[in-house]
């Protein structure tokens, strides 16, 4: 076997850029997109110089804000379901601690992305250096410890040899179905530069395969008897439908045995929109119809979901039936006492489908799924064309109308990307999604901040889609540098900017638990001796380098999404809308504590009602 002289930055670069993942249909791609970067004195002299040698085998793209890059990094590995990956590379100190948010965040939703910081000198000859961390009780303790609770999997590298067991490590872990998610290799800035003799087949690695776990029978004949002593099952479809590309299959399944589907917000758009099936969204941010029959179904199968609270109504809302689960992650699959069948989610609904053949649910009940799924898409579509009332600012389902309305094909195959706030409740229940993946909504974190450059990495993955990214002022206040770094690279966003003047959504949430206005509108914010804020979101996005602009109304909003769709450059569109109002069909409760003791009558009578939902939940 032979070697090659290679620093350790060299090596690694050299690894990423050969390596290649099948797809579904059996061709090659490679694994790692790209590597975002912001240099600093930690990375660019060592990884920044083997980048710079590899840019044409494996591109570098420069960002404006490590959060946000590591956030268009995991978008970019959602909109490939998992298939493809980006890396990115900071600085020690700060750059390396502006990862963490994100590092939790694709931790969370089980999303892969390798972080590659870089950290203090493993000789120590001269700590302590620029931005580091000491630690007076452990020497060897760094910023870069942050991510140990927040990655899959965690390495730092003291010796160059390390590399050759850490890398595939990492990519173990990201292409693992059950593990998948951030892995962070922790790079001492002496140890990139330090060269040794790499074996050449490092630098020829194997093509990924990704696996897809099959049942074990026992579990799988237990399931099927289940499933087939329900007369009214329901199936929750949650992101592992997604991601194990298992859309045709849920579909065949539903078809033959006659079962209702709703969708997570990480699993919508695993059935189209329109399929008579398909009852819309589920829980908090749910439709009526999928509620409903959630809280009368005998039996329900989640596939692919980890049933996080919103999902479940704080484990409330399907709290009567049986639960079956249906996931490659073990863990998940054994939550609340449910049944479990842990497997791939595509090999898993045909093989319980075959192994139901012949069984359906009543013939009462499909048809009452399907009365009431066509119900909904009457409502969303009413909901969604209706005029805004007198002068009454609008509110987002009037907005996400003409965003969805000015696509000259109906359905649009528009990707709408989203995170946090009011928009993911309204978008779960009204926008319609026609093909997997076209509604990307980061809601495991509900990270604000994420929209932008969500929809960065997301046009990146899919240049041939239009990409919408819809924010509250909030969010785009929080993070919007990388409206600078789509128009910097030649990836057009079509940004809409729904401007209700703060956190209009805490808000809501905090008059309903009694509390008094306080913290969330910026009106309720200015103290004395300050003024209101007043804020050109179009004026600050154009400073940027987008083409911009604030539009008086919805009818002007889709003219202008028309102008924007036209345009080859990154447009942001700003409209004013109403912090007060929100589509009030569906929803149910959920859990948020309340005070025992207060001073406000309108908390004791909130706290009352809390202890009555809390008698509702599964135990």
């Amino acid at each position: 076997m032979g070697t090659q002289r290679l620093t350790v930055a060299q090596a690694l670069v050299r690894h990423l850029a050969a390596l290649r993942v099948e797809q579904s249909d059996g061709s090659l791609l490679p694994y790692v997109g790209g590597v975002f970067g912001i240099f600093g004195h930690g990375n660019v002299a060592g990884l920044g110089e083997a980048l710079w040698a590899g840019r044409a085998e494996l591109p570098t793209y420069r960002a404006h804000n490590e959060q946000g890059m590591a956030h268009a990094a995991i978008a970019y590995a959602k909109a490939h379901m998992r298939r493809r990956i980006m890396a990115v590379t900071t600085s020690i100190g700060p750059g390396a601690t502006n990862l963490v948010t994100a590092a939790a965040l694709a931790h969370v939703n089980r999303l892969p992305v390798l972080l590659l910081p870089g950290d203090v000198f493993a000789s120590r000859a001269p700590d302590p250096v620029l931005q580091q961390v000491e630690d007076f009780h452990q020497g060897d303790l760094s910023a870069n410890d942050c991510f140990r609770p927040v990655t899959r999997y965690f390495d730092r590298l003291m010796r160059p040899e390390q590399l050759l067991t850490a890398l595939p490590r990492a990519v173990q872990v990201m292409t693992d179905p059950a593990l998948c998610g951030p892995a962070c290799l922790a790079l001492p800035q002496d140890v990139q530069a330090e060269a040794f003799d790499c074996p050449d087949d490092f630098l020829h690695p194997e093509p990924l395969r990704l696996r897809r776990p099959e049942p074990d029978q026992d579990e799988l004949a237990r399931a099927a008897e289940l499933l087939r002593s329900a007369r009214r099952p329901f199936v929750v479809a949650g992101g592992g439908v997604l991601y194990s590309e298992a859309g045709a299959a849920l579909r065949e399944f539903c078809e033959r045995h006659g079962v209702p589907v709703a969708e997570t917000q990480a699993g919508k758009s695993s059935l189209s929109w329109d399929h008579p099936m398909n009852l819309g969204a589920i829980g908090v941010t749910g439709s009526p119809a999928a509620n409903t029959l959630a809280r009368d179904a005998d039996l329900v199968l989640a596939v692919g979901s980890r049933l996080q609270d919103f999902t479940t109504g704080s484990h409330a809302l399907f709290a009567q039936a049986r639960l079956l689960s249906l996931n490659v992650q073990p863990v998940d699959a054994a939550k609340w006492g449910g049944r479990s069948l842990v497997c791939d989610a595509r090999v898993g609904l045909q093989r319980l489908s075959r192994a139901c053949e012949g069984w359906r649910a009543d013939a009462g009940w499909t048809d009452r799924a399907a009365t009431a799924a066509a119900a909904w898409r009457d409502r969303v579509a009413e909901l969604t064309t209706a005029a805004p009332r007198g002068q009454e600012l609008p509110y987002d389902a009037e907005v996400i109308g003409a965003v969805r309305d000015s696509a000259a094909d109906s359905p649009t195959q528009d990707v709408v990307v989203c995170a946090a706030g009011t928009l993911p409740a309204e978008l779960h229940k009204l926008w319609r999604a026609a093909g997997p993946g076209n509604y990307h909504m980061e809601y495991g974190y509900s990270c604000m901040g994420y929209e932008i450059a969500g929809g960065l990495g997301v046009k990146m993955a899919r240049p041939q889609q239009e990409v919408i990214v819809m924010v509250g002022d909030g969010s785009y206040l929080m993070m919007n540098s990388e409206i600078a770094t789509s128009v910097m690279l030649g990836r057009k966003l079509i940004v809409v900017v729904l401007d209700n003047r703060g956190y209009g959504c805490i808000h809501r949430l905090q008059r309903a638990s009694g509390g008094a206005r306080f913290n969330n509108l910026l009106d309720d914010c200015v103290p004395e001796g300050g003024e209101p804020a007043q804020i050109d979101f179009a004026m600050h996005a154009r400073s940027l380098g987008a083409d911009a602009e604030h539009v008086a109304d919805v009818a002007a909003l889709k003219a202008a999404m028309v102008r924007a769709r036209a345009s080859s450059r990154t447009t942001v569109l700003v409209i004013d809308t109403t912090p007060e109002r929100t589509t009030a069909d569906g929803g149910c409760w959920w859990e948020v504590a309340l005070p025992e003791v207060s001073q406000r009558a309108e908390v004791a009578t909130a706290r009352q009602e809390y202890r009555v939902n809390k008698q509702q939940q599964r135990v």
